[in-house]
């Protein structure tokens, strides 16, 4: 039993409107309500030919409208509105028992517990074998609001335990971690300006796709700044990163103004504290033999570390840092395969994504070996450093770039002579600086801004950091 709690609203008879309406393909049949707050009295469109929305609609605003004579400010997000679907194999419902679970919903989410005679007035009304809705308006009977807080996780726990009571499909209890579906408003924006997906299923899907780029937060936030992502970083007076929000190109309000979203809105795993948990994380410390006697490429370092993975995992710490591991893997595999079979193993990556989430802190450290494969993957693109370069070199003059100018502006970031591997600083570079078409000056500013001189010297054209305290991004080596 899914029961979907809506975004508040302020029109009462509009939401009665659609409710006893016959539904945009005569879906609805026979409206009526089942169960309320005070059933004597109450008029009822569906069973009374007497009764109008308007009426009803004031009946259940009564409070609203008083709450807002005494204190004359009006409140305009006080309907609540939940829809509460049996699944497609349950069996048929009688009116009485929807009743008696639209009373036990409402009492879970702080609408009206039982026993409370002040509490909000509501109605869950049926217009479907499988399903109610469920309306409430959101000031109590004294004047009160209710507190709601936390009440989507009450219902969710009153639902599984619904579904135990009735004989119900058992759904499994969430864990917090799944990503909120779009909205009504977010669906249409997105159709509206021609995009496939909204702003934050786009911001989802690219944020996972830096992480294998990345080893810091900084340099994450850095390396989607590059890419053309507008990011909002927020910061404490030491200057040390506190959370970010970012927001999708095109995306703007009303005035014009980009639309910004938190990580956890996006999705509760893209929180900043579980990005830096997951990218900061302590690595094993390697034998001064260890980088001898490693494979060439970075696709067989990735197959020696999935060989080196156990199968008889009986902690779930362990169990969760395996997951990661391979989740980034799939990732930097779908990003730098072959064409052929690009479009499958990001479609299998995407999928893979929901494996991911969890509350369980990953911390293993076997692990490391794989998510270091994964990074110089998609740093090393599909040989040796050098042929990888030269790849990279053709492609960024395919997209309009000169090459030795693109070569010079990143050998200029910073000295390449104490750097182990040369090849690799200036493709991780030169990714960021030729991924666009046409060079972007947001790009520009933000790529500059993780790549500041040791010397403390600011490359030409560059500003210096905008918080005190911040110590610069540096290029991996």
């Amino acid at each position: 039993m899914i029961a979907a709690i809506k975004p508040s609203g302020a029109n009462t008879r509009g939401l009665l409107a659609y409710l006893y309406s016959p539904g945009r393909h005569d879906e609805h049949t026979d409206p009526h309500i089942v169960a309320g707050f005070a059933m004597l009295g109450m008029p009822d469109p569906g069973r009374d030919e007497n009764a109008t929305l308007t009426q009803l609609a004031r009946y259940l605003d009564e409070p609203v409208r008083l709450r807002n004579s005494e204190f004359g400010k009006k409140i305009t997000d006080h309907v609540w509105h939940c829809p509460v679907r049996a699944a497609p194999e349950d069996r048929h419902l009688s009116d009485a028992e929807w009743g008696e679970i639209a009373q036990r919903i409402v009492a879970a989410a702080g609408i009206a517990p039982e026993g409370d005679d002040l509490a909000c007035r509501w109605i869950a009304v049926r217009h479907a074998d499988d399903h109610i809705h469920i309306l409430a308006t959101t000031v109590r009977e004294d004047g009160r609001r209710p507190k709601l807080h936390d009440s989507g996780i009450r219902v969710g726990d009153a639902c599984r335990q619904i579904e135990k009571d009735y004989g119900l499909r058992r759904l499994k209890k969430g864990d917090l971690t799944g990503t909120r579906a779009p909205t009504q408003a977010e669906m249409h924006k997105a159709q509206r300006l021609g995009w496939e997906q909204t702003s934050r299923e786009w911001l989802q899907d690219r944020i996972r796709a830096a992480i294998p780029h990345a080893c810091t937060a900084e340099e994450l936030l850095a390396y989607l700044e590059a890419d053309g992502i507008a990011i909002k970083a927020r910061r404490g007076p030491s200057g040390d990163l506190l959370g970010y929000a970012a927001g999708r190109p095109g995306d703007l309000n009303k005035d014009g103004e980009q639309i910004f979203h938190p990580g956890g809105k996006i999705a509760p795993d893209l929180t900043l504290p579980k990005l830096q948990a997951r990218l900061e994380a302590g690595q094993p410390e390697e034998h001064p033999t260890a980088r001898r006697n490693r494979p060439t490429t970075a696709w067989h370092q990735a197959t020696e570390a999935l060989d080196t993975f156990r199968t008889d995992l009986a902690d779930d710490t362990h169990a969760q840092a395996h997951i990661t591991a391979l989740g980034e893997l799939l990732e930097a595999t779908a990003q730098r395969a072959p064409t052929r079979l690009r479009a499958e193993l990001q479609a299998a990556s995407k999928a893979f994504a929901r494996a991911q989430r969890s509350q369980i802190r990953a911390e293993d450290r076997v692990a490391h070996a794989i998510r270091h494969a994964a990074r110089d993957i998609v740093h090393t693109a599909t040989g040796p450093d050098g042929s990888a370069l030269a790849a990279l070199l053709a492609d960024a003059e395919a997209r309009g770039h000169q090459p030795h100018q693109l070569l010079k502006e990143a050998a200029a970031q910073r000295e390449l002579g104490t750097a182990r591997q040369p090849a690799r600083v200036l493709i991780t570079r030169l990714q960021h600086s030729s991924r666009n078409p046409s060079p972007n000056p947001r790009a520009e500013a933000a790529r500059r801004r993780a790549t500041v001189p040791l010397t403390g010297q600011q490359p030409t054209g560059t500003q210096p950091p905008t918080a005190p305290g911040v110590q610069p991004n540096r290029p991996r080596r």
